[in-house]
């Protein structure tokens, strides 16, 4: 589980701290506000740190191999040209410092770098060990129509590819879990309820493409099947290969994208049901409809999940980010009005509470 987060000249961000719980963490806010950056950091680190760990050679994590293995994927997650880009770039600015902390021993690290920076950190703090389980990144857009394209051209052609759907993509390539090996029944909740909205299953065929699957009718291609339709199968494909058991981590980019309000709201529900098994989970918006969903659940079904909310808005220096304990108290920014229909700031969501 990842506690904390601490970054200092980091993109638009002059020093944050973050302190995270073990069930829903919220990051609210406007565009252009840093909020996938702040799921980006954290979950390059986490995967770098998780793949390591499964190379056969078992090379410990010292100074040496991070500095590179650190700095290069960075550069891959966030498609920067060199680690610098990520630097504040201010006049007088300092060094960029990182920091990220979690609950399994000796596997907390701290690091830093420059503008000049090119594919090396400076590293403060190494871990004692790597990470045993790999995080999983679910970007705004749906993966599956581009899933034959995707993972072809990037055989042959790597560079500038994002690589959060690089690593999606892996995972809707991976097996799903069934028989002697399926899914508890805490992980298929949230998979069967996901299922019922887009009415199937997604299934991934011999030719490389996926295919919605009926219990009534022959099977679909994807690519007919609506938007919002799609985003939930890729989700519930993921969750079918069990990247989420064991109390895995989830960062997930703007779940509302693409999706009407009453999917909106059996999507919220699922993330909780996900967080109820045990997943610590990162969701990033700028939903006033997801807020509310999650609001209402909380209160009602979900009284014993975890949740915290924070929220980017610009300051004098830069971006600066506040804490809220619950999600209910979260005062949504002014682009958010427009899908309430009014003018001038809303105030919290508690008030939407049914």
């Amino acid at each position: 589980m990842l506690d904390s987060l601490e970054v200092k000249n980091f993109t638009v961000f002059p020093d944050a701290r973050l302190r995270f719980v073990g069930g829903l963490n919220v990051i609210v806010g406007e565009n252009g506000l840093g909020k996938t950056h702040l799921l980006k950091l954290p979950y390059a680190v986490m995967a770098m740190s998780a793949e390591e760990g499964r190379k056969p050679d078992g090379q410990p994590p010292t100074r040496a191999l991070l500095q590179t293995r650190l700095a290069e994927r960075l550069v891959d997650v966030f498609g920067v040209e060199r680690l610098g880009r990520l630097a504040r770039r201010q006049l007088g600015q300092r060094q960029s410092r990182v920091r990220l902390a979690f609950d399994e021993p000796g596997t907390s690290i701290e690091f830093g770098f420059a503008l000049q920076s090119k594919f090396a950190v400076a590293v403060d703090r190494s871990p004692a060990a790597w990470l045993g389980q790999a995080p999983v990144f679910l970007p705004a857009r749906e993966l599956l129509t581009l899933y034959p394209w995707f993972v072809a051209q990037h055989e042959t052609h790597p560079a500038g590819i994002d690589g959060t759907w690089r690593d999606a993509c892996r995972l809707l390539g991976s097996p799903v879990l069934k028989g002697p090996h399926r899914l508890p029944k805490t992980i298929v909740r949230p998979l069967r309820l996901l299922e019922k909205q887009f009415g199937g299953q997604a299934v991934l065929e011999r030719n490389g493409r996926f295919y919605l699957r009926r219990p009534t009718t022959s099977d679909m291609e994807v690519p007919l099947m609506a938007e919002g339709s799609r985003k939930l199968a890729m989700v519930a494909h993921v969750i079918a290969t069990g990247a989420l058991l064991g109390k895995g981590c989830l960062f997930w980019d703007e779940p509302e994208a693409s999706l009407d309000p009453k999917l909106i709201r059996e999507v919220a529900k699922a993330i909780l049901l996900l967080c109820r098994a045990g997943v610590q989970v990162f969701a990033a918006t700028h939903s006033l409809f997801l807020l509310r969903e999650f609001d209402i659940l909380l209160n009602r079904e979900f009284r014993e999940v975890e949740q915290r909310c924070f929220a980017p808005q610009r300051g004098s220096d830069g971006v600066e980010v506040s804490r809220m304990d619950r999600i209910g108290d979260a005062a949504p920014p002014i682009t958010l009005d427009e899908e309430v229909g009014r003018p001038g700031r809303i105030g919290s969501i508690g008030s939407f509470q049914g």
